[in-house]
Parts: structure tokens; sequence; C-alpha cells
């Protein structure tokens, strides 16, 4: 039987039904999935990228210990290579410097050679200063034979080779003016340009003749004095003002000595690279550059000068070091000649001396010009840049000057002024009268010049009676006379007289400028 309630007990609730899912419940448990799904998928890009780059920084790590490892397997095996030819490098070393001691000694006992004008009478002269190693009188030959310079450069290393000790013979060779000029009061030449020609022919002479550039057959002692002359022509550099008031040959010799002593520092790649960029315009300075190591930092170099308006000294550059795709020449050359252009302009601007102005304009514009044709010839940038309306503007600007030159000069149809010997001046038409005015006075006049034109060559002669030119009558105009454009102002207080042109009796007349036509650089 069931059980009967208690009538004093309340039953226990039931609990409520559960709501029915609403449409907005719907929707956040959808939007809370579309939350997860992205937040899923982008996590899992990231740990992807992550991976990726993992893997790629891996590899280049990999790439990098192989670099290492075939680097070191390199050195390694130049190192042996080093070692093991060391013996034999000396030993043909030995064999040179005997056989310079023995033509050393055959040279002193045949005496000093007699003047020789030919290439191998100077090859004789050189040799018999190496072979004595005298080096002052070798000095001396070299600095006074700089119109024989590329028979020089040819010539020369092979007397080198026949110095006891080429380095050595070197330095005490160029110490009269490196790394301190020593003449005292009398260095009127710079001679830096046989410093130069004298270090490079000694680099094919010093080098190993087993392996080549990669050493120098020094040494130690000389290359420990070619260090200390360095560091004293660094200490010298305040004494010049630093390094923008050095000359280009002092800098040039110095880099030239670092290179063939092979005593470079890395710690002054800096220093030298200020160096460079300041005498970039040297023909072998790019090659220097490379040389003393600054081949990471051509880049930066060419921004440099190209932001200088060195344009044509980058191309050089460029092509040195293969950077032609970087820095194209063809529009560095164009904005070298717009350039040139522009300053050309600017002289012609000069309002004291309109004449001189348009010459050195037209002068920096040839200059110009033939720089950046022989630049394309070198290069062979014809293709690219092609050179037959340049070479238009070359013959047009120097049959401008050919022209300027057959012009003769005018003479300026101001008054005639007395001489400072005093006295009055011939009149005016006297030398194409029939009775010409001879002067009474036992000094002739001398005539000067107006003050409105340039002056006159001194020491003009005696001012003689001319015969009758004319017959009286007025002669024929003159077809170089001034034109009124190019004619002078009158002198205030000046008479007004009609533009006359006299014999020339002595030079008289032909001092003036004549005027230059500047329409033509407009």
């Amino acid at each position: 039987m069931g059980s009967i309630p208690d009538p004093g007990v309340e039953p226990p609730s039931q609990p409520p039904p559960a709501p029915a899912p609403s449409f907005d419940d719907f929707q956040r448990q959808t939007s809370l999935m579309t939350s997860c799904t992205l937040l899923w998928k982008e996590l899992s890009d990231h740990f992807t990228s992550l991976e990726q780059n993992l893997a790629k920084k891996s590899e280049a790590l990999k790439q990098k210990l192989r670099a290492l490892d075939d680097q070191t397997k390199k050195t390694l095996t130049v190192l042996d290579e080093r070692e093991t030819t060391i013996d034999g490098s000396v030993e043909i070393a030995l064999e040179k410097v005997e056989k310079s001691k023995e033509a050393a000694l055959g040279a002193l006992e045949r005496g000093p050679l007699g003047v020789v004008d030919d290439g191998e009478g100077l090859l004789m002269k050189l040799r018999s200063f190496c072979l004595r190693m005298d080096s002052k009188e070798f000095w001396r030959f070299v600095t006074g034979k700089k119109k024989e310079l590329d028979l020089m450069r040819e010539k020369m290393r092979l007397a080198l080779v026949d110095c006891v000790d080429p380095a050595k013979f070197v330095l005490e060779a160029i110490s009269e003016v490196f790394p301190v000029d020593k003449r005292g009061g009398d260095r009127g030449n710079d001679l830096g340009w046989a410093c130069v020609l004298i270090l490079e022919s000694l680099i094919p002479v010093v080098v190993d003749p087993v392996i080549g550039k990669s050493r120098v057959l020094v040494t130690p002692s000389v290359r420990e004095k070619a260090k200390d002359i360095a560091e004293a022509w660094k200490a010298s550099l305040e004494e010049r003002g630093g390094i923008e008031n050095v000359k280009t040959p002092d800098v040039h010799t110095f880099l030239q000595h670092l290179v063939t002593f092979g005593i470079v520092k890395k710690e002054d790649v800096d220093f030298y690279r200020k160096l460079v960029v300041g005498s970039a315009w040297r023909k072998q300075m790019p090659k220097l550059a490379v040389s003393l190591g600054l081949g990471d930092k051509m880049p930066d170099i060419i921004k440099e000068l190209i932001s200088r308006g060195q344009q044509l000294d980058a191309v050089h550059f460029t092509y040195e070091v293969g950077l032609v795709n970087m820095f194209p020449p063809v529009p560095l050359l164009k904005a070298f000649l717009k350039d040139a252009r522009k300053a050309a302009a600017i002289m012609l601007e000069d309002p004291n001396n309109a004449g001189r102005a348009a010459n050195l304009a037209s002068r920096k514009e040839q200059s110009a010009l033939r720089a950046v044709l022989k630049c394309i010839e070198e290069y062979k940038l014809e293709a690219q840049f092609p050179p037959e309306n340049l070479k238009k503007r070359l013959d047009q600007l120097e049959k401008v000057k050919i022209e300027k030159k057959r012009q003769p000069a005018a003479v300026p149809a101001n008054k005639r002024t007395r001489a400072n010997n005093g006295g009055p001046m011939p009149p005016a038409k006297a030398g194409r009268l029939a009775n010409a005015y001879v002067s009474s006075f036992p000094a002739a006049p001398a005539y000067v010049r107006s003050p409105s034109h340039g002056q006159y060559p001194a020491g003009v002669p005696t001012y003689h009676s001319p015969q009758p030119m004319y017959g009286g009558l007025s002669p024929p105009a003159n077809p170089y006379a001034y034109s009124p454009e190019a004619a002078p102002p009158p002198l205030a207080g000046s008479y007004p007289a009609p533009p006359m042109n006299y014999s020339p009796y002595g030079g008289y007349g032909n001092g003036v400028a004549p005027a230059y036509q500047q329409a033509y650089y407009r």
C-alpha cells in the first residue's frame, strides 16, 4: 500500500523547469567559437613564423660555420705555405744580395758614369747610384728628371733591384722631404711626385718572389723605421693645420708609404678614409684606397664624393671596386657637366671684369668636357653616353677662343694726355696730315694709358713723324673699332672726340684686350 502523507509536513518543492535556449545565447556561443577559431589561427601562424625564422637563422649559422671552416682551412694553408716558403724566399734574397754586392764592388772600381741621354744610359746611371747605395745623389738625379717621368718609372724598378737593401735605400732617398721637409727656406718645388715614383717602383722589388704581394721582404729594422716615419708624419699634421690643410702630394706620399712597406693599421681606417676623400681627384687614389683596406667603406666614400660635387672622382672609385650597378656612371657624368655649367654661369656674373670672367667660364666648361670625354673613352661608355654633342660643344668653345685671339686690339677714343715729363702732346691728326707735327722738345713724350683702359706696354719708343698716309684725306673706316656696347664710358670733363686709331708705334695700341662676347654663355 502507498504511504499516506503527513498532513503536518509540507511536501518538497519541485525545481523549476530549465528555460529554453534563446537566439541571443546561440549568437553569443557562435561569436565565442569564432573568436577562439581566430585566436587559434593567429597563434598557429605566430608559431609557424617563429619556426620558419628559427630555421632560417639555423641555416645562416650553418653557412657561417661552413664559411669560417673554409676560411680557417685557407688561412692554415696560407700559413703553411708561408712557413714552407720562408727558406726558399730567404735563399733567393741572399743570392740577390750577393749579386748586388759583387756588382757594387765592380761599380766602385769602374767609377762614375758620364752623361747619357737615352733610356739605356738613364738605366745605367740609376743603377750606378743603387749599386753604390748613394741615396743622396740618386735623389738629386731623380728630382732633376721630372720631364722624363714615364721613362723614369719604367727604368727605376729595374735599377732598385741592384740595391743591397732597396727598402733602406728608398727611405734614405726620400728622407729630405718625407716625413718632414728638411730643405729649410728653399721649398720652391714640390717633390711629392718623386717620393711617390720611388715608393711605387719599390713594390715589385720587395714583394716575395714565391707567394707574391701577401708578404713584403723588408727587414724588421727597416719596417720599424718605416712605422716611426709614418707616426712622425701623423704627428706633424697639427703643425700643418690638420687634415683639411695638408697638401695632396704629402697625403699621396704618406698613403703610398703605408702600402709599400705593408704597415697599414686597422685602427686607423677612419683616418685613412678622410685622407682619401680629401685627395680623391688623384688618379692612383682608388687603388690606394683598396690597398688600405677601405673596400668595405667604398659605398659610403662614393656617396660622400657625390654629395661634395666630385661626381667624376666617384665614377673612378665605382669602377675600381665594381659598384657600377649601385652607382651608374652616366647620371654622375651628366650631373658633373651640369655643375660645371652652373659654375661657369656664376663666373660670367662678375661685373668688374667681364672679359676675364668670360675667359674663365670658357676654360671651366672646356676642362669639364675634356674630363668627361676622357672618362667615356676610358670606360667604354659610348653606347650609353654618345660623345658627339660634347665634342661639338668643345669645338664651339675652341672656335670662340681662337676668334678672340685673332681679333686685334682697338685703340680707345679718349682724350690724349700729356706725358709725365711735361710738354704738349702732338695734335690728334699729326700722324695723317701732310705737314705732320714734329716736337721741338729734346725728349719725346711717351703715351700714358687712359684711366678707363688697361696698361699699355712700357718702354714706348720715341714718337717720330710719319709720312703722309692718305694725302690729307680722311682714312677709311676702321673695321676693328670698338662697338658701342664694348666702348668704355667717357671720362668726366673730357672733350668729345670721334673714335680714332693710330698706327702702332712700338706696340702702342696693342695692349688693350678685346671685348668678350658674353651672349655665347647665356
